[in-house]
């Protein structure tokens, strides 16, 4: 399969004002730092894979920094499940077919692991339209948000695509859709459209070839897709760059990750709450700041358990920063999972929800908790 260039998907956009640093300048100097942190902790770094020294009870990389943290098992260490990806995003439980999907944005493919043997099926789905995010929908079907065609889509039962949305309210094209959940009740589909991988597309061209700057489409926003009729509105775009999102468990509130200092200096790095009122989002707010010990990441995927505890995948820090967060309802910070990777996106999965998977840069991981997901996926 041809190989698509890892630089190809991360965007190249300017901040709004033309100040700043790029993107890719941004990850640039995060990823030296963290190759650094990595180099400094040289031959004590945690090995993983087959043939790895096992883990010595408790999980050392598991860190409880509140009591509130209920789910540092005793015996249950931090697996790598797989590797060999170029950016692994949007993973996503299927409980009938007891299998995780999720996607190598770059090399335009999906994988699924089944949890009955753990094979991994490297081209589950081959192309995929470079898809980031994926969910399921309480009938079972698979949703991504694709960056190439800039769509959302269903994938059904016979094999057959969906197109849910490709134009926004305006009868615009998205910039890239990111992320999405879906509500039981109506049906309906809420999801992001940060621009990452929009603005330049896999072919190296840029979209607008006639644009004479690398600028969003539009101003980056959250999206309803109604779930009876399919229209669609814009409910948000409070955030900079509305990255990861998801439903406290009594989807009476919405959380957004906002993703907007790798492109805009004034942006700050934190994931926002909503009420969520109907068909809209009202009363926003900071939930929580991902500031840990003087130094700040991003919060990109995110997902509640039962207890109302937000689970945030953290990254472009370095060692003892990289991995996952957890919030408290309150939205304190209560404990980590520590990887030696960047974590893009995380959920609950298993046949007891009760497993976090956590897609990280090149790998797969996961770890049981003593708790469980508050959602299908």
């Amino acid at each position: 399969m041809a190989r698509v260039q890892l630089h190809r998907f991360i965007d190249l956009a300017r901040p709004r004002d033309g100040a700043g640093a790029t993107r890719r300048g941004f990850l640039s100097t995060a990823a030296a730092a963290a190759a650094a942190a990595g180099l400094a902790k040289g031959a004590d770094a945690r090995e993983y894979g087959p043939g790895a020294p096992p883990s010595r009870y408790p999980d050392p990389d598991i860190v409880v920094l509140d009591k509130r943290f209920k789910s540092k098992l005793g015996n249950t260490p931090i697996m790598r499940l797989h590797t060999g990806t170029l950016w692994a995003e949007g993973p996503a439980w299927n409980g009938v077919g007891r299998y995780l999907v999720w996607s190598d944005i770059p090399n335009n493919r999906q994988l699924r692991l089944a949890e009955e043997d753990g094979h991994v099926s490297e081209q589950f789905r081959y192309p995929s339209n470079n898809s980031n995010g994926n969910t399921f929908d309480f009938q079972g079907r698979q949703i991504s948000f694709e960056h190439l065609t800039r769509r959302v889509v269903r994938y059904e039962y016979d094999g057959t695509v969906t197109v849910l949305a490709d134009r926004n309210h305006e009868g615009k094209p998205f910039n890239a859709p990111n992320d999405g959940v879906v509500h039981p009740e109506d049906g309906s589909l809420w999801f992001t459209d940060p621009g990452y991988g929009a603005l330049m597309n896999y072919e190296g061209r840029r979209w607008d070839e006639a644009a004479s700057s690398p600028q969003p489409f539009m101003k980056e926003a959250v999206y309803r897709i109604d779930g009876k009729t399919g229209k669609v509105t814009k409910v948000a775009d409070d955030p900079f760059k509305p990255n990861g999102i998801c439903f406290s468990p009594d989807y009476k509130k919405m959380y957004v990750a906002d993703t907007g200092a790798s492109h805009y200096p004034e942006a700050k790095n934190i994931i926002w709450q909503y009420e969520i009122e109907g068909e809209t989002l009202k009363n926003p707010r900071t939930f929580a700041s991902m500031e840990l010990d003087g130094k700040s990441g991003f919060a990109d995927g995110i997902r509640c358990d039962e207890e109302g505890n937000v689970w945030s995948s953290a990254g472009w820090v370095g060692e003892g920063y990289d991995g996952v967060h957890v919030f408290a309802p309150d939205g304190v910070r209560i404990g980590q999972i520590r990887l030696p990777e960047i974590c893009a996106n995380v959920c609950f999965g298993g046949t007891k929800r009760n497993r976090l998977f956590m897609t990280a840069s090149q790998s797969l991981y996961a770890v049981y908790v003593e708790t469980r997901g508050a959602h299908i996926t």
